[in-house]
């Protein structure tokens, strides 16, 4: 019969498998504020990772809408980029099929072991009931 130990010992070698896994995105933890035009525009992207805000002095406003637009979009960018950069995946990425095989077997085997419980048990009731 498939053993306790052997059981743990496959459970703890999923779980440290798991737990080499990569972190979830999303790590940004303070709202992140960029600056373009030379400190004129300020553009912030909140914790959740969605826009959050926009400032700019006058002085940006009066450089035209293609300059605005343009100076806009590099301090947009520049906080998309910081955003992924905090939000990307530090080490390696376990191997998903090996992962999958690896609990396949676990379950395979759970599931022989309860046949023999089942089995055992039946065997046990038989005895049990005959002895009457």
């Amino acid at each position: 019969m498939f053993g306790e130990d052997q059981i743990a010992q496959q459970l703890s070698n999923a779980r440290e498998t798991v737990a080499q896994g990569p972190t979830l995105p999303g790590g940004q933890a303070e709202p992140i504020m960029t600056e373009a035009a030379e400190g004129r525009i300020k553009v912030t992207l909140g914790a959740d990772g969605r826009f959050e805000r926009i400032r700019m002095t006058l002085s940006a406003l009066r450089d035209g809408p293609e300059a605005l637009v343009e100076q806009l979009k590099l301090a947009v960018n520049d906080a998309l980029d910081q955003r992924t950069a905090m939000s990307a995946l530090a080490g390696p990425v376990p191997d998903q099929a090996a992962m999958n095989e690896q609990v396949a077997r676990m379950q395979d085997a759970s599931l022989q072991q309860f046949k023999d419980m089942d089995a055992a048990i039946g065997d046990l009731m038989a005895r049990v009931h005959g002895g009457r």
